[in-house]
């Protein structure tokens, strides 16, 4: 025997009828300090930063690799053998 029940209810209902707490002021609170850090350019405080932990593993090293393509693309990659050999063909 199966029995199927479909309840209308918004988020607000269902947390009031389970008596789990409002926590929209503190939410608000905190989404107004991410934005005022992020206006005034705190570090750390960049949308990047922000949502690196939840996003997946694969989206995170594709940062790292777009992050490297940009260092070489501006001449900032460069291993030590590489510098080194750059010297010797100098001498």
């Amino acid at each position: 025997m199966k029995i199927k029940i479909d309840i209308e209810a918004t988020p607000q209902e269902l947390r009031n009828f389970f008596g789990l707490p409002d926590l929209t002021p503190l939410q608000d609170e905190m989404l107004e300090i991410i934005r005022r850090n992020m206006s005034a350019g705190v570090e750390g405080f960049d949308p990047a930063t922000l949502m690196k932990p939840f996003l997946p593993e694969h989206l995170q090293a594709l940062s790292t690799l777009q992050k490297t393509i940009w260092q070489a693309m501006m001449g900032q990659s460069g291993s030590k053998k590489e510098s080194d050999e750059k010297d010797s063909h100098h001498q």
